[in-house]
């Protein structure tokens, strides 16, 4: 299988260099990137059939954190924006659990597709993890799991949909939060979020959808899933620097093990 057997050429050319300009264009004015239909539905299919297939394996974990992602300080009120809790709960199988087989390791290991990552996002270059597991992962949040507000550590998320739930599962955000490189963390603008005083934007993401998605400022989440059709989203994790891996003790929160 290559990459014309994955993604959608025609619609979404993306060796074009006037294509990766105009998808440059829009994630440096919105932070976000939404191409749909960038997979074929042929692949969306068996994706969805591995998922359910392989759904047994997969490593279920709940979580408390703040919205930082970031220790508990003892110097706010645990009511503080700082300190206040949301909850995360999903599970997923790991790059060493994928087939072989899939498109996904496909599209994961193009180069051509990380030509187009790379150009689109500003990246010099783009590594697999070290670790057997971080690289591919696909999440499922059966009814009632969610992901509770945070901002990413990482500078990108790359996402593909896979099965979109009956009702729930909303990816919502508020973009241009913070600015974490200055160190302004802005709890005032957290706050009013955590309160539902702010107004969300939402990104509608129908199956077989590529997303790329600056979360570092932009604070986000999704909503709990509703019904018992199970959300499954794919994961793409890249390093800009070769021979990275997960920590163990996140490896053994994330996923039980150790790759």
């Amino acid at each position: 299988m290559d990459l014309n057997e994955v993604v959608n050429i025609n619609q979404h050319p993306i060796e074009s260099e006037e294509f990766q300009k105009s998808c440059k264009h829009t994630v440096d004015k919105n932070g976000v990137l939404v191409l749909e239909e960038f997979l074929l539905p042929v692949v969306v299919d068996q994706v969805r059939a591995e998922g359910i297939q392989n759904q047994h394996k997969a490593y279920f974990c709940a979580q408390k954190h703040n919205v930082y992602l970031t220790d508990p300080d003892p110097n706010y009120p645990l009511d503080h924006p700082r300190n206040r809790e949301v909850i995360s709960s999903k599970g997923c199988i790991t790059d060493d659990q994928i087939p072989h087989s899939s498109p996904l390791h496909v599209l994961y290991d193009s180069e051509i597709f990380r030509e187009f990552l790379c150009n689109v996002l500003g990246e010099e270059n783009l590594y697999d993890y070290a670790d057997s597991l971080s690289s591919i992962n696909l999440h499922y949040a059966d009814e009632g799991r969610e992901l509770g507000w945070h901002f990413d550590n990482s500078s990108f998320a790359a996402t593909l949909m896979i099965q979109t739930p009956e009702a729930g599962g909303v990816f919502e955000y508020v973009e241009n939060v913070r600015d974490a490189d200055k160190g302004e963390m802005n709890v005032d603008a957290v706050e009013n979020i955590l309160d539902g005083k702010a107004t969300v934007k939402t990104l509608t993401m129908p199956e077989g959808t590529l997303v790329l998605f600056r979360g570092r400022n932009a604070i986000h989440r999704v909503t709990p899933t509703i019904g018992g059709k199970t959300r499954m989203l794919v994961v793409f994790a890249y390093n800009s620097e070769p021979n990275i891996a997960i920590s163990e003790s996140a490896s053994m929160t994330f996923y039980g093990r150790v790759g």
